[in-house]
Order: structure tokens, then sequence, then C-alpha cells
């Protein structure tokens, strides 16, 4: 009987393996108590990126009277410091303190700032809507400073978590991790949706206080329990800058001299635009074109959410077995144009469950992208640079997505209106025409980043050492 149970056993541990989502996530450095608490600083983050862009977008227009224009121009100035990124990154590759820290000081400096920005945001949210007695300047003024301090924060707190958790984890375990992070990043996101919309029902001033600051709040206790004891603190490190210590010129050069950088960074970039540029005009397209409920089109972010997330998990069972990330990104692009095929056709079909399977697939090759360009740069970086290479490629996501939403938006509305006065002649001329060229160019842009990316699944975006066979997520498996 002895025998009937042990062999029970260890059947049920290896199939238990196979269905338990990133198994192999975890290590003896970095177990799973101590990676979930890590990933608190994605929640933190998705929370902001939910705030932004979603309640106080709305909260702004509607309930407190702010003209459109203002909002838009308030809410792009975080990603003024998505280029920064990359500096971010190098200096907490370098950094040297007292108590021997590198990332733990730009993490907790990310979150001040993330909480300073939130803390004042309310009163100047109210200022900006004409309830005072100040002169316009003082009002914008204060709003401007509250996003950039928010913005600030939400990068460099997010730049540096990845750094961190690449630093903790196995080179074999590192896409998993990745997957771990971004999916703790969509549930915050979702949670806080889900959470904000319950806590503003019913819209007042001091409702909008509290909530803003309960938010400045959970910042700090979300990153201050993600960082706690997760970093080592190396007294090499308790000195002070040295002479011989590279610029972030010097160190940007040197990181570029290591393989085609420039290649895998401009393929990201294509490849971001291509997936961001529909952000804004998924939902609309779906109510214009398709005459969708608003409930229905609502529904289209948890399809997106939920691609993503198949995304992020077929990424990582491939690249533990060893997949070349290069390829997977090729096939993530490949996907997202079938995907905007699909959407463009079902406006032309009038069929929605066509235009429900292509904004899936959307998500699912966003989601497979980016977890494929994220690893490659994980791997390929040099030990000493892994916060540069880390920040580069934030930047160049955050930047080349910010820049293709507000294109996107511009290029629909332009043509729209030229459509709906004929002067891009008849066959033109219906409501679908400013969506279509839009999508017409992300399948163009994905096209683009296929040519990019090519040369480099031929072996220089290989990991550098090869997990052994049955050491994934499908040998040992999981997933």
């Amino acid at each position: 009987m002895n025998r009937i149970e042990a062999r029970m056993a260890r059947i049920w541990t290896r199939v238990g393996s196979d269905l338990l989502p990133f198994a192999d996530a975890t290590s003896r450095e970095l177990p799973w108590s101590r990676l979930l608490r890590l990933s608190l600083f994605q929640i933190s983050c998705g929370m902001m990126a939910v705030l932004l862009i979603g309640t106080l977008n709305r909260v702004m227009i509607v309930e407190l009277k702010v003209p459109a224009g203002l909002v838009a121009s308030m809410l792009a100035l975080p990603l003024v410091f998505a280029p920064l990124r990359a500096l971010i990154g190098f200096k907490s590759d370098n950094y040297r303190s007292l108590l021997g820290w590198r990332r733990v000081p730009y993490i907790w400096l990310g979150s001040i700032a993330q909480f300073s920005g939130l803390a004042m945001m309310p009163f100047a949210l109210i200022v900006l809507s004409g309830d005072t007695w100040a002169p316009p300047w003082a009002a914008q003024l204060s709003a401007a400073i509250a996003f950039l301090c928010v913005g600030a924060g939400m990068h460099t707190v997010q730049t540096v978590g990845l750094a961190l958790a690449t630093d903790l984890a196995p080179e074999k375990s590192q896409p998993n991790v990745v997957a771990v992070l971004s999916l703790m990043l969509l549930l915050g996101m979702v949670v806080s949706a889900l959470l904000f919309g319950v806590l503003l029902a019913e819209f007042s001033q001091l409702r909008l206080i509290q909530v803003i600051q309960g938010c400045a709040a959970a910042t700090l206790i979300l990153n201050f329990i993600a960082m706690w004891k997760q970093e080592p603190r190396n007294p090499d490190r308790t000195q002070g800058a040295r002479d011989g210590d590279p610029g972030f010129l010097e160190s940007f050069r040197t990181l570029r001299a290591s393989g085609p950088w420039n290649r895998r960074l401009f393929a990201a970039a294509l490849g971001f635009a291509g997936f961001a540029m529909q952000d804004v005009l998924l939902e609309p397209y779906g109510g214009q074109i398709l005459g969708l409920s608003v409930g229905a089109t609502t529904g289209l972010t948890a399809l997106l959410a939920g691609g993503s997330a198949l995304g992020f998990i077929a990424g990582a069972r491939w690249l533990s077995r060893g997949a070349d990330a290069h390829r997977l990104a090729a096939y993530g692009s490949l996907m997202g144009i079938f995907a905007f095929a699909m959407v463009i056709l079902s406006g032309v079909m009038e069929y929605t469950p066509l235009f429900a399977l292509g904004s899936l697939c959307i998500g699912l090759g966003g989601g497979l992208f980016a977890h494929a360009t994220l690893t490659s740069c994980m791997r390929v970086a040099p030990q000493n640079q892994i916060g540069l290479a880390l920040g580069v490629w934030g930047a160049v996501q955050a930047t080349a997505a910010g820049l293709a939403i507000a294109t996107g938006g511009v290029v629909r509305d332009v043509l729209s209106g030229l459509a709906e006065q004929g002067s891009l002649g008849e066959a033109m001329s219906g409501p679908a025409t400013g969506y279509l060229v839009v999508y017409a160019a992300e399948i163009a842009l994905l096209f683009f980043t296929l040519a990019v990316v090519g040369p480099l699944v031929r072996g220089t975006g290989a990991p550098r050492s090869r997990p052994q066979p049955g050491s994934g997520i499908a040998g040992s498996a999981h997933v």
C-alpha cells in the first residue's frame, strides 16, 4: 500500500506541476513568498495607470468640467519622464550609498515622488476646475507639478523594480518572473478600476480627495512591503563614486557595442507603436461602426487584458524551453497583423464576433511581443548594466506607445472630419475611414517590425545559457 501511495504521490506532484502557472518562476534564491511580495510594486504601478488614464480622465472632464484639451495635456505630462528611464536604470546600476544598496534607494525615491504628487493632486484638480479665487495659471501649474511627480515616481519604481527582480532571479527563471510581474500589473489595473468605480459611484469633491490620497498611502505601503529585505547590502557599494566609474553616455555606448542594440530597440519601438496606436480607438470603433452598447464596448477591455495574460503565459512557456526571444517577438507581430485585419474586416462585414476575436488577438500578440522583447533585453544585457538595459527598453516602450496613441487619435479625428466633409471622395465618406486608416497603419508598422526583427532571430538573441530539458515550464513543467 505504501508503494502505491508513494507512486500516486509522485504522479500527482508531476501533474500538479504541469498545471500550476509559473511553478518555475521560483527558485531557491527567489521563493514564491519573496517573488509575490516583490511584485507588489507592479500593483501600485497598475493602480497609478488606471487612476491617470481612466478614472481622472472621466472625473476631470465630466464632474469637474475641465476642458478636454487641458485634460489631455495634463495626462500627457508623465510621458515627459519616459525617455529618462534609461538614465534612471543606469543610476541604479552604479549607485553607492552608506547602506550598500543600489536599487532600494531609487524605488523609495520613486515612491516618495508618487506620494507627493498624489497628495497634492485632488486639491490641484479642484482648483483647476475653477472652484477657487486663485488665478488660472496657479491652478495649471499646481496640477502640472502633481502629474509630473506621479509620472516621475511611476517610471522610477517600475524601471528599478524590474532591475531588482532581474538581479534576484536566476537566468532560467527570468521569463517566468517577467510573466508574473506583468500579470500582477494587469491585476492591479483590474482591481483598481473596480475599486475606483465603487468608491466614486457617488461623486463629491471630498470623496475625490479621500480616494486619491488613499492611493497615495497605498503606494507607500505596497512599495515598502515590496522592497523589504529584498536587496542584500553590499559593503563594496558603501564608498563614494570613483574617478574610474563610467558616465551615462559611455555606459550606453558600451551597451550598444555589446550587440545589435540599435536594431533590437528599433524593432521594439515599431512593435509597441503598432500595437498601441489603437488604444483609444477600439471602443469608439465598436460603438460607432458596429453599434455596440457601452457595456459591450467596455467588455473589450477585459478581452484585451485576457489576451495579454495569455500572451505572457505563452511567452513564459516557450522562453523557459529555451526558445529565441526575438522569434517570439516576430510571432507576436504576426498575431497583431492578423488581429488588426480581423478588426477591419469585422467593420466591413458588420460582424461583432469577429471584432471580439480580433480584440482578443490584439492583446495576445501585444502580450507576447512585450514579454519577448523585455526578456531578450534581460538575457543579453551585461551583468553590470541590467538596470540601464531595462531602462532603455522601458523608455522606448513608453515613448513609442505614448506617441503612437496621440498620433492615432489625431489621424482618426482629421481623416474622419475630412471624410464627413466629402473631401476624400464618395468611397471614403463613411465614419469608418479614420479608424481604418489607423488600423492599416498599425498593420504596416508590424510588417516593418518583422523586417527589423528578422536578422535578430539568427542567433543574436539566444539566451546566454539554455535551460536543460525538463527545467522549463513545460518540462518540469507548468502552465
